[in-house]
């Protein structure tokens, strides 16, 4: 019996011992830091340029917008007299999407009206920022850059890349959802 105890006890030793990994030295971090710091960089030059485009074309036009915090320009160019929108609310709209060299990408004269809870995401971040800016009937213009709207992507079809939008709104209906 000892002897089989023995023979256990150098098995599991021998067991323990070839299923042990060597010790490796932990590599170095610093290449991904590095890396890291880069691509940092080269989205801060990127927003940089976007902004400066921007104000290149609010400038161009004259409009004489607000700014939220997130980069969300906006002007209320017809004061509806409305409820205010909230979040959970159905929001119903008429719209017109283009570039920021003028190029229409989207407008509801060929889709239709447009609708979306508020709060429940769905469209762009921008969108929903501005819509919950606004009163039923109000008429407005955003001013989204691409973080708030398709990003660096587009959305693969008329928004490229990286491209900044310049909404014209009119909320046409806000109902309760609750």
């Amino acid at each position: 019996m000892r002897e089989l105890q023995w023979a256990i006890l150098c098995f599991t030793l021998f067991l323990a011992s070839a299923c042990r990994e060597p010790v490796r030295p932990v590599e170095s971090t610093a290449h991904i830091r590095l890396a890291d710091e880069k691509l940092i960089d080269f989205n801060r030059g990127v927003v940089k340029v976007e902004e400066q485009e921007i104000e290149d074309f609010l400038l161009r036009y004259g409009w004489n917008v607000k700014q939220t915090p997130t980069g969300l320009r906006y002007l209320i160019y017809k004061k509806g007299n409305g409820k205010k929108a909230m979040s959970g609310m159905l929001v119903r709209f008429n719209y017109t999407v283009k570039l920021l060299n003028g190029t229409l990408a989207y407008s509801s004269d060929s889709l239709g009206e447009k609708s979306f809870i508020l709060g429940h995401g769905g469209v762009e971040s921008g969108l929903e920022e501005g819509m919950l800016l606004l009163r039923e009937g109000d008429r407005a213009k955003f001013i989204i850059p691409s973080y708030l709207a398709y990003g660096l992507l587009g959305d693969q079809d008329k928004i490229p890349p990286g491209a900044s939008l310049v909404y014209d709104v009119n909320m046409i209906g806000l109902k309760s959802t609750y």
